[in-house]
């Protein structure tokens, strides 16, 4: 298959991700084509698909570059896959993994001495190497060298100029020693589109990488904020500060967490840094610095970034302006350096910046998001749960500067690393609509739960992260939420860890989940109350959903999230998709049966793909035009041909929406309709809060 072939078949307009594993490998992806050819989706967007370790559920732990994975079903399943896939008319994306590889006997190049040496990032002094994460068997590579890079990539970029393969996802580009290089090489090759896993804090830019965008952190952020109601800032945080005892921001709760990280389980990777400096400034730069406030704290100073990492090119000299504003308030003998204001060794500078973003990533993303809980809407990757949500005029901001930057940028409401699924956060999202009430009921769970815990656990933390998460979830099984309780006990570091684990205190965690379930007077209130959630949860998913599907960028769909998805975070997320019965459902609605409280997800995602695929012209780089529309209604067209509007609260007020007046057809119902310029909000949108119309 030529690459021209490949271009012409598959236009760009959603991706759906599915997550393959030895048991959902290249030939049941492949069974899924017909099914999601119909739904409107143009590109496969496949999970890490190169050898990893035998049996390896996820394939970020590749052991072999230059094959495919054996596990999924070989080379010959791929190329079986790819072909069906473009014969479709669907192109894929493939997730790559340049950072790391495992550190295993079964990789040639970590095996062999002199391989290592030049393909990993090793410590010559201790023989440590650059960790992926604090994850110990996971090797940083150092794709900074052209020859690293050429050995690693063969095989992926010969997939993309055979045509078998469409465009890639880059896994943590944060971790290479110079990301934008990297990319660089990526474009010089003939990858046309890629995607980069960038964590964005809410006032970054993406830098000027050669790259279609992100894999869209910032739009899943941005959109759930845009539905927690501002009005109930005020009672959350109160009552979070009476669960908690702890009247901090999220700010200082993060520093915590991060110089926690930094102090312990990354202090190898600080010590390298010392050295890096050298002896004479190492030994003051060492020391957290408890003798006076001028002495250097590179702990602190790899803690306190408000971004992943900066972008600093030691060898070129160059020092971007958002770099210097990243690193405007750390300790100014370190900052100098940084800045290449002092000499410095260029490692040093590269290794400071290859650090703070695993020192971030594990201390917000996997501590502080569990420590920190006035809203766990708020507390996905990414987030800045210090953000008590956001208006319509930052949204629209968002928007204009993607359809003027990264018109391709994915747009994701949910990941295999979200902390949980868009139909979970929407619900919690729905406590800020009615926060008085939340906090009258919550006062009576506490009462309720009280006789059912075992000495001090859980304590009242744990509790308010447990109940946010049944009222999210519900109904969920009880070994669900174990797990998660588990999970989420162990990354906020409290009472219990990961290692040195404090198992009795995890024992009566569990008994307490299965107490509680299974106590009638909680169980009632429990279901009552998420029955009062639900309904306002199911209509902020419909226009979250609506949003992701017209706004500048490009669609993108986890896997079984077309269908009510209430999951939480890994492994929960992971779990099999029931197949046969999202396939039956689209039958259904392309018979024409009408859609229904379990269907309508699938059904917008079936029309408003539908209206992708017609007005190519409106969604492929069209122009995007805020409307008028008060405080309570988000509404834009795009290119002028399309006419979206959603109400972002329970009922729109009565400011009517400025529109282009003219005869428009309903893309949801087919109805013909006919606009003034000024439309009262009740009369534009429908019953869930919702309007999507093209010109007649």
């Amino acid at each position: 298959m030529s690459g021209d072939e490949v271009t012409g078949a598959a236009e760009l307009r959603a991706t759906y991700r599915l997550q393959l594993t030895p048991a959902f490998g290249f030939a049941a992806a492949r069974e899924l084509i017909p099914y999601l050819r119909d739904l409107g989706i143009s590109h496969l967007y496949l999970s890490p698909s190169l050898q990893a370790r035998p049996g390896s559920q996820h394939g970020y732990d590749v052991i072999d570059p230059s094959r495919l994975s054996e596990d999924l079903g070989g080379r010959d399943e791929f190329e079986r896959l790819s072909a069906t896939a473009h014969e479709a008319g669907l192109g894929l994306v493939l997730d790559v993994v340049p950072n790391h590889m495992a550190a295993d006997p079964a990789n040639r190049y970590w095996a062999d001495e002199g391989l290592r040496a030049r393909f990993f990032d090793v410590d010559p002094v201790t023989g440590r190497h650059r960790r992926f994460f604090d994850i110990d068997d996971l090797a940083g590579v150092r794709q900074e060298d052209p020859d690293v890079f050429t050995a690693t990539h063969k095989l992926v970029l010969s997939l993309v100029r055979e045509g078998s393969v469409d465009g890639l996802r880059v896994d943590h580009p944060d971790g290479l020693a110079d990301p934008a290089e990297y990319l660089k090489r990526l474009r010089a090759a003939g990858v046309e589109r890629v995607w980069v896993e960038k964590i964005l804090d809410p006032g970054e830019r993406l830098r000027d990488w050669p790259v279609s965008g992100t894999v869209g952190y910032e739009f899943l952020n941005d959109v759930c904020g845009l539905f927690v109601d501002p009005r109930g800032e005020e009672v959350l945080t109160s009552l979070w500060a009476d669960v908690s005892g702890d009247p901090r921001g999220f700010g200082e709760v993060a520093f915590e967490a991060k110089l926690e990280q930094a102090s312990g389980t990354f202090s190898p990777e600080v010590e390298r840094l010392v050295r890096e400096l050298g002896a004479n400034d190492g030994e003051s730069v060492r020391r957290v610095g408890t003798e006076s406030p001028k002495n250097e704290d590179l702990t602190a100073a790899l803690s306190s970034l408000p971004v992943y990492r900066t972008y600093v090119e030691p060898e070129a000299g160059r020092v971007d302006e958002a770099d210097r504003q990243a690193l405007g308030d750390i300790e100014p003998r370190i900052r100098s350096k940084l800045l290449l204001e002092d000499p410095v060794p260029p490692a040093f500078v590269t290794r400071f910046q290859q650090t703070t973003p695993a020192i971030t990533a594990k201390g917000v993303e996997d501590t502080a998001f569990y420590r920190y809980g006035r809203l766990l809407a708020l507390n996905d990757v990414g987030g800045d749960p210090s953000r008590f949500g956001i208006d319509v005029d930052r949204f629209h901001a968002g928007c204009l500067e993607r359809v003027e930057r990264f018109p391709e940028n994915l747009l994701t409401t949910m990941t295999h690393d979200a902390k949980r699924s868009a139909d979970v956060r929407a619900r919690i999202a729905a406590l800020s609509w009615i926060a008085q009430e939340w906090q009258t009921e919550v006062e009576r769970w506490f009462e309720l739960a009280a006789p059912l815990r075992s000495g001090d656990a859980p304590d009242a933390v744990e509790q308010y992260f447990l109940f946010q998460t049944l009222v999210g979830a519900w109904p969920i099984e009880v070994e669900r939420i174990e797990s998660y309780m588990e999970k989420a006990l162990r990354e906020a570091k409290r009472n219990t860890a990961w290692v040195d684990g404090d198992e009795e205190w995890e024992t009566a965690v569990r008994s307490f989940c299965r107490s509680l379930l299974s106590h009638p007077p909680f169980r009632e209130r429990l279901e009552a109350f998420a029955a009062r959630v639900e309904p306002i949860g199911w209509r902020i998913s419909l226009r979250q959903l609506a949003l992701k599907l017209t706004a500048p960028g490009v669609p993108d769909v986890y896997q079984g999230d077309e269908l009510t998805f209430r999951a939480l975070v890994d492994p929960d997320n992971r779990r099999p998709v029931d197949w046969d019965w999202r396939q039956a459902m689209l039958r259904r609605l392309m018979g024409g049966s009408p859609p229904d409280h379990d269907t309508w997800k699938l059904f917008l995602i079936l029309r408003l793909l539908g209206l992708r695929a017609r007005r190519g012209e409106a969604f492929a780089g069209g122009s995007y035009e805020p409307l008028a529309g008060g405080e309570t209604v988000c509404a834009f067209t795009r290119a002028g041909r399309v006419l979206v509007a959603v109400t972002v609260r329970e009922a729109a007020s009565g400011e009517p929406v400025q529109v282009p007046a003219g005869r428009w057809r309903d893309v949801l119902t087919g109805e013909e309709r006919a606009l003034s310029a000024s439309v009262p909000a009740a009369e534009l949108l429908d019953e869930h809060g919702i309007a999507v119309l093209e010109r007649d």
